[in-house]
């Protein structure tokens, strides 16, 4: 493309700037270079047939400017800087209320690395902007075209590497709730007019004696531009948008990625006059002053190049959509500084109202005031000839606006009575303190107006004297007064049906659902059984959806468990984006959820603990037998697959809660269950020895393990298991940790393999030791722990730790206490509660009981009696005479095979009861005798029940 000719429309300008270069500069070529490029620039780009249009992005003067020219020459033909997959989401706009963003979603991904997902694009919509007006004429009026000719939403992507995860380098994400709204989506925006140069925005911010950029823009771009006529407008943004695009650092991949994007705009548009053959002249292309500025071969109807080369779309489903956004959000999006994208709309209301011009709204456009339909003005022959309106801006004085002292007043007013509501205690004084400060502060910044950035920081000067006493500070209650965060709201019409019919279903409830306030429902489901659709419609978005956007505040849904009556703070309105997204997953909430289920238990990062939590919510929220069937056994696949036992002790509190659920409501356990438990014991037994000695192996890990084998062993070895299969585990554990130490003891007395007397003789010798005292705190650790799988043993602990502290003498106590209890709290939280139940039961209640108390541990075998002298046999060997069954038993038991019975009417026959004979045979004297002799009580405890019957 051949380069504009040194005269020109702008030659004056041009030899002003190369001569002003020479005077100044030491070495004036490389300035010279820079000004006169520029006003090629210029040139060139107003030179072109089809009008070039640049904008700034949420710019008031932008929006005034398109206003204007729509009115003046309205276009048959508009070309729009925004992707062009979102062109069908516009004509939503009408049935919301800006600003709201248009959004492109997608979950399932094909072309990109699966770990981006979700991506998502937007691109927020202000009132205050120009590509809003564009939209609402085009819409609005017969016959005009909109034509969206940027990269799509999956070039976006494929032209922008992001190898540090979805989020990107562009999303900012914040932890403001309102600033949230657009997540970790990459903004798309119209007019990116920022110093990509560090050392000239820094040199701008100096001299401008301002804080941030946004504050720059609108006291030397902004303001003098408002009331500017187009010519004017289009040739000082052209400009700006020239000087930062040469005063760059060297080409990098966003300076490509830009390039990039401006050969596909002329592309597509060359492409759409071919094939409609419209005329240049009815058409107006709106892009940011950057991009009018272009270099590329392909600027221009006339040029020659060939079209740019556009690679095609993935595969990847892309889904669109509405999300409701707000000022702060766009500022965090964006990286401007807070209350920016507020005062520009509070700017914007000021400039219409003063320049009397009628803004275009979409008809039927949500608005706080009644929107009124633009009607457009007649068309002129002929565009007026362009002159240079470049030279005289760049050479006039700013206009100084005269301080509107009834404005700045009302402002004053107003946030003294604002920080008064918010807890500061401000006066009719601070009022005046900021009018005056406010004069003040405009004067050194050589302002003649106080602007709504010095109104701020005079409010924070002589309002904010101490800390905040609240939430709000008084810089964001400027912004509230100077027009608020104001966020957005998606109509209803334009919902996805997911939302639909979620609002829909909760109408019984009676509650207006799109406001964002946080609203209470109160459902008696005992009362009113018509609710009980929407109870569990709201478990499911509180599985689906933020935690605050439905929060239970009474009732509850386990298993086995449905509560009749149920209170609900409910902030759907202020969680829409959510519920949005939402619908671009399916089109009910059940479907939604199943999938959800399903691609939990499906993912690479999927565990058997989140398969049966998968299990168990598909059971609580959908019912759904043939779902829980199938997740059940993924959950077995993943156990067998699984070679860490981080999980255990979850997937032991789940799978016990599903067995007693399957128990109490089904005549017989699922097939899932019962091959989970076999293949749970299976694979438990198998990494048994390797837990027991592996350092990276917890001892709660172990503890879950054991509780899974002995709690399900009798279910087990029913299935055909092999309970040799865990006596050899047991057997080949060596640990040499503490805790796992005390938990093998507890395993092999489960196992019938250590009596509980030797192992009331292990912890003595570790007691005794006092180089093994400072360690017994973990043995106690191992023994809490082990009353998950051995819960008998909670008299043994108590018994243990009892004998430990009275004991020991305090210079050894004391120092392994603190550990004892930081042990406990960390390792066996959830257990302590047992030992503290065996305590209250073992222990007194009263102190007194307390000094006479002995521990029964303590108190010894019971005394025997001593044998009587002589043995009164009468009526005991008629007793066992009479049935002498029980003698044989006891005999059996002992291996007794000697006999103790003598022929009938032998020496030494007892008599029985009433001096007869009992039976065929009869007991010998002696051996009666000698038996009773060597058990005395037994004898007497019987002779005492038979006297006394």
């Amino acid at each position: 493309m051949t380069a504009p000719a040194p005269t020109g429309l702008f030659g004056a300008l041009r030899d002003q700037l190369t001569d002003a270069a020479a005077a100044f500069a030491d070495s004036p070529d490389a300035l010279a270079g820079i000004l006169a490029g520029m006003v090629d620039d210029v040139d060139r780009a107003l030179g072109e047939r089809l009008e070039i249009f640049p904008v700034c992005h949420h710019s008031p003067a932008s929006a005034l400017a398109m206003a204007r020219r729509l009115r003046a020459r309205p276009p048959k033909v508009i070309y729009l800087e925004l992707c062009e997959d979102l062109r069908p989401l516009l004509d939503e706009l009408r049935n919301c209320r800006l600003p709201v963003a248009v959004q492109a979603f997608a979950t399932e991904l094909d072309g990109f690395p699966a770990e981006w997902s979700p991506l998502s694009v937007i691109a927020p919509i202000t009132e205050a902007s120009a590509e809003y007006q564009a939209i609402a004429y085009a819409l609005d009026t017969p016959g005009v075209e909109l034509v969206l000719v940027d990269r799509s939403t999956d070039h976006v992507f494929q032209w922008t590497p992001r190898p540090d995860g979805p989020a990107g380098p562009d999303a900012a994400p914040t932890s403001d709730e309102d600033a949230a709204l657009h997540g970790d989506a990459v903004g798309v925006e119209i007019g990116d007019l920022r110093p990509r140069f560090a050392e000239l925005e820094a040199y701008l911010l100096h001299h401008g004696k301002v804080r941030h950029w946004s504050e720059w823009w609108d006291q030397y771009v902004e303001r003098p531009l408002a009331d500017d006529d187009h010519d004017t407008y289009r040739q000082v943004m052209v400009l700006i948008g020239s000087l930062f695009r040469r005063l760059r650092p060297a080409a990098s991949a966003r300076d490509d990625r830009d390039e990039d994007r401006e050969r596909h705009m002329w592309t597509r548009m060359r492409q759409h006059l071919a094939a409609t053959g419209a005329d240049p002249a009815d058409c107006l292309y709106v892009c940011g002053a950057f991009h009018a500025a272009s270099h590329v071969e392909q600027f221009g109807l006339d040029s020659t190049a060939p079209d740019f080369a556009i690679s095609p779309r993935t595969s990847t489903r892309w889904r669109y959509g509405l999300i409701p956004s707000s000022h702060s959000a766009i500022e965090a999006q964006f990286g401007l500084a807070p209350g920016t994208v507020s005062i520009a709309a509070a700017n914007w209301t000021t400039a219409v109202a003063r320049s009397g011009l009628t803004p275009y709204r979409l008809a039927g456009q949500q608005s706080g005031k009644k929107g009124r339909r633009a009607r457009t003005a007649p068309t002129t022959d002929a565009p007026e000839p362009t002159t240079d309106r470049l030279t005289g801006f760049l050479a006039a004085p700013p206009t100084l606006d005269g301080l509107d002292e009834a404005e700045l007043r009302g402002w004053c007013v107003d946030i003294v009575r604002l920080a008064r509501r918010h807890g500061y205690l401000a006066s009719t004084a601070d009022a005046i303190a900021v009018f005056e400060t406010s004069i003040l502060l405009a004067a050194l910044r050589n302002r003649a107006r106080p602007t709504p950035y010095d109104f701020a920081d005079a409010a924070v000067t002589c309002i904010e004297k101490d800390v905040v006493p609240g939430r709000r500070d008084v810089r964001r209650l400027c912004e509230i007064l100077l027009g608020g965060d104001r966020v957005g709201q998606v109509g209803y019409d334009s919902l996805p049906p997911l939302a639909r019919d979620v609002l829909d279903r909760l109408r019984p409830l009676g509650l207006d659902l799109e406001r964002r306030t946080v609203q209470r429902a109160l459902l008696d489901l005992r009362a009113d059984p018509a609710l009980e659709p929407c109870s569990d419609l709201l478990w499911m978005l509180r599985h689906l959806l933020p935690a605050d956007a439905v929060r239970p505040i009474m009732g509850e849904r386990r298993l086995g468990h449905r509560s009749t009556q149920e209170s609900w703070d409910l902030a759907l309105g202020r969680n829409q984006r959510a519920l949005i997204e939402l619908g671009y997953d399916g089109v009910t909430v059940e479907q939604v959820l199943e999938q959800r289920l399903r691609r939990a238990v499906r993912g690479p990062d999927a565990t058997a603990a989140g398969a049966l939590a998968a299990v168990e919510d598909a059971i609580r929220l959908l019912d759904s037998p043939r779902l829980v069937d199938e997740l059940g056994t993924r959950a077995v696949e993943l156990l067998a697959a699984e070679r860490t036992v981080d999980d255990a002790p979850e997937v032991l509190r789940r799978i016990r809660r599903l067995l007693a659920h399957h128990r109490t409501t089904a005549p017989a356990l699922p097939s899932w269950c019962r091959a989970f438990v076999t293949t749970g014991y299976a694979h438990y037994c198998t990494l048994l020895p390797t837990a027991f000695v592996d350092e990276a192996t917890g001892v709660r890990q172990v503890g879950a393990m054991l509780g899974f084998l002995f709690g399900m062993e009798s279910l087990a070895l029913s299935l055909g298991c092999d309970r040799s299969q865990l006596e050899l585990a047991v057997a080949q554990a060596h640990p040499e940790a503490p805790a796992k130490v005390a938990l093998l003891w507890a395993a092999h007395h489960q196992l019938g393999l250590l009596p509980l007397a030797q192992l009331r003789g292990r912890c003595a010798e570790l007691l005794a030791n006092p180089l093994v005292v400072p360690a017994f705190p973990q043995y106690l650790s191992g023994f809490v722990h082990a009353l998950e799988p051995v819960p008998g043993l909670a008299p043994f602990v108590v018994e243990t730790m009892s004998a430990a502290f009275a004991g020991l003498p305090d210079p050894v106590l004391l120092p392994w206490l603190p550990t004892l209890v930081t042990t406990l709290r960390e390792h066996g939280a959830e257990l302590v509660p047992l030992l503290v139940r065996e305590a209250e039961r073992t222990f007194p209640a009263t102190l007194p009981a307390l000094d006479g108390w002995t521990p029964p541990w303590a108190a010894g075998p019971t005394p025997q009696a001593a044998p009587p002298a002589t043995v009164e046999t009468g009526a005991v060997h008629g007793l066992v005479s009479a049935h002498p069954q029980a003698v044989d038993a006891v005999a059996a038991l002992l291996r007794c095979d000697a006999p103790w019975r003598s022929p009938a009417g032998g020496g030494g026959a007892l008599p029985g009861p009433g001096g007869v004979v009992a039976g065929p045979e009869a007991l010998p004297a002696d051996a009666a005798s000698a038996l009773v002799a060597a058990h005395p009580v037994t004898a007497h405890a019987v002779a005492a029940l038979v006297a006394s019957g």
